[in-house]
């Protein structure tokens, strides 16, 4: 038992910094896994450090609300070693997957490689850079989804360098150039680290192999990741290219952050062929035998035809600006075995028929001088009617060519209406609140070039569409003059985290909690005075509560209440002057002052009464303030020995120096005390503060 608290089960994992075992949390009744410290590690040189790297997992991985990162519990101390409470994922690491498989198909590569990096953009939203990506940090749980483990490297991205402690950290295999040459950590490095294991699932191996790590890391330094294309005979170059975009060896020539990244794939996934997705490395097989692929017919009298219109374009969400039919661009080739054409012949092309021919002139043997003979010779009229009629019909057909593609129909496109919104007829009908998805899918089949951005909405659910210009269905969009539609995305409700420390009065963020809620993003928070209360220990402005649990993500317009404590009440000195000791105190104790008590004789004041307090009756104080009270012993006394026999003179210094005041009578002729007015313990001073008198009779 761990703290009485954490039940170890078994070992499940050792590795060079910690050993993870399985244990039961029987508070809350939960697995969990659970962290420990090597004990060379915890009694070692580095022992700070490597404390350091503990205590920045665990708030590295807090600091992250996302379903892809394993969650951290609690962190403490057991017998001098660290340990970390962790989410228990019931699953492999994707390196079991690998060993087992061999290779991914496009499809499971892309599932992973999107769910890791909707992981990484959650820690980067937060400036976290995870450093460590490798397939052994990434669990596939039983459902088989993905969650990114060990920040133990992680950093803010400020000040992310690879080593504290002169060590090269990470696994050579997947680190990024500028983290090898420049010791520096990047968010484009956690990229490059995604890319390779990208390559390594599809191709079943890195680019770079080298039984020496050196070697390794001079290749990530000095050599560009060759293309999947070159190993991966078949795959889809726009796969192939996301991969390369990734592992790109400048730091600059990667996507920015994790979200960059997620957003291309899902700009590529959008467009990607059935074939594409299903694409497997195949197994090597050897060459034999004299089997020959065959080969295409050639093209026989072929009808040259315009070039196909571009593909879209995945990263930049335009598509291609051209009227292009693709009607009109068929090529025509003629049956196996049909003579060719006479390539005299004068053909028309039109939409409807691409090997139309409108008109055939003779095509008739030469003589030597390269003239026809005299008997073949035949009017030119004829000839000359059909040019007339052909080069009328193309004019016609030119100026209405020309009307269609630059003014008419041809010049722009129209947009369509998505297949979620319904329209009224004679009403304009706005595509704002469509699903972009099925949307951008629409102006795709439509060639209709286009722009996207994305932006929070209170009001739009996720994936719609938020605005757009042009925005009504049937609007038509210039092919001419670089038209495109711009639509903005709904990203949803803005998320916004309630800081884990808001309610610690010590933190930055508790000593001003609807301050710290602000600038985490909330927008409706609202502060309920009447239950707020006084306390000596919560000063005043701190949380005293709140109606959402610190640490937990919500909409950023979600009701928050706050309560904040009114810190030490205040209290009126009370009057406790003459009143006994025991009255005063409890008078006090009831305003929790704080008291410090004095004691001095008094003539005046009975003892065991209050002579005087400070500060003043009525004086405004607060909970806890301090106040001194002086407490009558009573009047001084002094023991008065017996004098009677003793000479004047001495009996009288004898009073004086006890505090007395002395009087003498008698006939003073022996000079020597026969009677004295008091013994004993007597008062030094009457309730006047006057010495107190002693008579002695001298004889």
């Amino acid at each position: 038992m761990i703290e009485g608290r954490y039940r170890v089960i078994r070992k499940i994992a050792e590795g060079g910094m910690a050993t993870v075992y399985e244990a039961e949390d029987t508070r809350l009744e939960r697995r969990v896994a659970i962290k420990i410290m090597h004990m060379q590690l915890a009694q070692g040189a580095h022992r700070e450090q490597f404390v350091e790297r503990f205590h920045r997992e665990a708030k590295s991985a807090a600091a992250i609300a996302n379903p892809h990162i394993v969650q951290v519990y609690d962190t403490g101390e057991f017998n001098g070693l660290d340990y970390l409470v962790m989410e228990y994922v019931h699953g492999v690491n994707l390196r079991h997957d690998m060993n087992l498989q061999g290779t991914f198909s496009v499809r499971e590569m892309l599932r992973v490689i999107s769910e890791t990096l909707d992981g990484l953009a959650a820690a980067h939203r937060v400036g976290v850079v995870h450093r460590d990506i490798k397939p052994e940090n990434i669990l596939i749980n039983d459902r088989g989804h993905v969650q990114i483990t060990d920040f133990g490297l992680a950093k803010a991205a400020s000040q992310a360098t690879l080593s504290t402690t002169g060590m090269l950290l990470g696994t050579a295999a997947y680190l990024a150039p500028e983290m090898i040459e420049d010791n520096k950590a990047t968010m484009q490095g956690d990229l490059y680290s995604v890319g390779i294991m990208a390559w390594e699932m599809l191709a079943g191996d890195v680019p770079f192999t080298s039984d020496n790590p050196v070697t390794m890391v001079f290749k990530h330094v000095h050599e560009d990741v060759p293309s999947l294309t070159s190993t991966c005979t078949g795959i889809n170059q726009q796969v192939a290219d996301f991969v390369s975009h990734l592992t790109a060896r400048a730091v600059e020539a990667r996507p920015a952050d994790a979200s960059d990244a997620l957003h291309e794939l899902q700009q590529l996934t959008a467009n990607l062929p059935m074939d594409a997705w299903q694409y497997r490395k195949p197994a090597d097989v050897g060459t034999g035998g004299d089997t020959e692929e065959p080969t295409a017919p050639a093209l026989v009298g072929a009808i040259p035809a315009p070039p196909a219109p571009p593909l879209f374009d995945s990263r930049t969400g335009t598509a291609p600006q051209t009227g292009t039919d693709p009607a009109t661009a068929r090529t025509s080739v003629m049956p196996e075995g049909t003579a060719p054409q006479d390539v005299s012949a004068t053909q028309v092309i039109t939409p409807q028929d691409s090997t139309l021919t409108i008109g055939l002139m003779d095509a008739r043997p030469l003589d030597d001088q390269g003239s026809e003979p005299a008997k073949r010779k035949r009017s030119k009229k004829p000839l000359i009617i059909t040019l007339v009629v052909v080069l009328v019909v193309a004019l016609v057909a030119g100026a209405g060519g020309s009307w269609w593609y630059f003014l008419g129909p041809g010049s722009y496109w129209t947009l369509p209406q998505p297949t979620d919104i319904s329209c009224k007829e004679n009403t304009e009908c706005s595509i704002v609140g469509a699903k972009w998805s099925d949307y951008q899918s629409t102006l795709n089949v439509a060639n209709i070039p286009f722009t996207f951005s994305e932006a929070y909405s209170d009001t739009v659910a996720k994936g719609n569409i938020i605005s757009a210009d042009p925005q009504n269905v049937g609007t038509h969009i210039s092919k001419r003059h670089n038209g495109r539609i711009t639509v903005t995305v709904s990203l949803g409700v803005k998320q916004a985290t309630i800081p884990s420390d808001i309610a610690d009065p010590t933190s930055a963020d508790g000593k001003d909690p609807i301050k710290a809620l602000e600038n985490a993003g909330f927008t409706n928070i609202k502060r309920d005075d009447s239950s707020a209360e006084y306390s000596m220990t919560l000063p005043e402005g701190a949380l005293q509560s709140i109606s959402e649990t610190p640490g937990s993500t919500l909409d950023h317009n979600a009701e928050i209440t706050v309560v904040l404590s009114k810190g030490l009440m205040p209290v009126t000195m009370p009057d406790i002057v003459g009143k006994t000791k025991d009255e005063a105190m409890t008078a006090l104790d009831n305003a929790k002052l704080k008291t410090t008590v004095s004691e001095e004789y008094s003539d005046s004041v009975k003892s065991g009464s209050v002579i005087s307090a400070s500060p003043d009756s009525g004086t405004e104080l607060h909970w806890g303030d301090s106040v001194k009270l002086t407490v009558s012993k009573g009047p001084e006394t002094a023991d008065v020995p017996n004098l009677v026999g003793k000479s004047k003179s001495d009996a009288i210094k004898t009073l004086e120096s006890l505090g007395f005041e002395v009087k003498t009578g008698g006939l003073n002729i022996l000079g020597l005390v026969q009677q004295q007015s008091a013994t004993g313990k007597t008062r030094l001073r009457d309730t006047n503060g006057n010495k107190t008198v002693i008579t002695l009779t001298v004889v």
